[in-house]
């Protein structure tokens, strides 16, 4: 699987008409596949989905979401397409991921691929931010990009080896 970010804009065609970045990438359907899939296993995606798909208005199901997601729900930044959950920011639309395997999947192209060239977390994060959405993302980045066995070898401290703490008799005279 590898992401390539492409970003189109909707031409604006009359004032009424917001212009909203897609993002769009060379993904395997077996992702997107696992992606649907998943969504029947979390239950604030499951909400959601039905809520997306038919115009429901029974709101008693929106009070069994999340506070995030409800809030998210409300502000109008989930959207639905091909099936899967959009979630939308002031720049960016991207997929809705809650398997943790998809996440780890996302991670690894993010961070690992060749084409990625093993990012800083600084720069996994812009990365991530443009491909996936998903609760507590910086969190997994941040623990993906220290646990990560290539950066564990290459990024360590090259600088000189501190010493023993050892106690000194301050100066007497100036």
């Amino acid at each position: 699987m590898t992401f390539h970010v492409i970003y189109s804009y909707i031409q604006e065609a009359s004032p009424q008409i917001s212009i909203e970045g897609i993002s769009v990438t060379d993904i395997n359907t077996t992702f997107f596949e696992e992606l649907r899939n998943s969504y029947t296993q979390d239950n604030n995606c499951s909400i959601l989905f039905q809520f997306l798909t038919k115009d429901c208005k029974d709101n008693s199901l929106i009070h069994a979401l999340d506070k995030i997601w409800k809030n998210s729900y409300y502000e109008g930044r989930f959207h639905l397409l091909d099936g899967i959950i959009q979630h939308s920011t002031k720049h960016t639309c991207v997929m809705t991921v809650v398997d943790s395997s998809l996440i780890n999947l996302a991670l690894k192209e993010c961070h690992d691929s060749p084409f990625s060239g093993n990012l800083s977390e600084d720069r996994t994060r812009e990365m991530i931010k443009t491909c996936i959405w998903c609760l507590m993302w910086q969190k997994d980045v941040g623990e993906y990009c220290k646990t990560g066995d290539k950066c564990q070898k290459e990024n360590q401290y090259t600088g000189k080896r501190l010493g023993n703490m050892i106690k000194i008799q301050e100066p007497s005279k100036p």
